[in-house]
């Protein structure tokens, strides 16, 4: 796995045009799942409104995480179909206990009135290829980022090189 400043310094690039705030919060909280983490998240920022993304691809195995639908019954969860995985995640035990609860995703635009448990497909044309086939493309992306300290725009902690 590339370095968290890398890998913070690629993933805020990729949002910088989306209302999504990266952060390297879990790091601070030393949470292990997901669940714990969105539990102090909400706890900690009470008046902020979180949404979980995930991909297909985690939506078809998120019946195996732990506490997946205490996630759920947190946060709303967009997935992002990525190809190859539609039927699998349509299948998953975790999508057929969702399906009840799914929006459109053109209510991603009213997000701030839906409440959990809420569950939005989100289906454009993303790039096919793999990250891990992206990474292969060029195995020195890592060592490319951004010099200097960069600041989580949540925690405003420094993101430090040995995490």
């Amino acid at each position: 796995m590339a370095p968290l400043p890398a890998r913070f310094a690629s993933a805020a690039r990729q949002a910088r045009r989306a209302p999504i705030r990266v952060t390297a919060i879990e790091r601070l909280l030393g949470t292990t799942y997901t669940a714990e983490t969105l539990r102090l998240l909400l706890a900690r920022y009470p008046r902020r409104r979180f949404v979980w993304l995930m991909g297909s691809d985690n939506l078809a195995q998120f019946h195996h995480w732990k506490n997946w639908r205490a996630i759920a019954r947190m946060v709303p969860i967009a997935v992002v179909v990525r190809p190859g995985y539609d039927a699998r995640a349509g299948a998953s035990p975790a999508a057929a206990w969702l399906g009840r609860f799914r929006r459109s995703a053109a209510s991603l635009n009213h997000r701030a009135a839906w409440s959990a448990p809420a569950l939005v497909i989100l289906r454009f044309d993303p790039d096919p290829r793999s990250a891990t086939a992206i990474r292969l493309t060029d195995p020195e992306w890592a060592s490319r980022h951004r010099a200097g300290v960069q600041r989580d725009r949540l925690t405003l902690r420094p993101i430090e090189p040995n995490q």
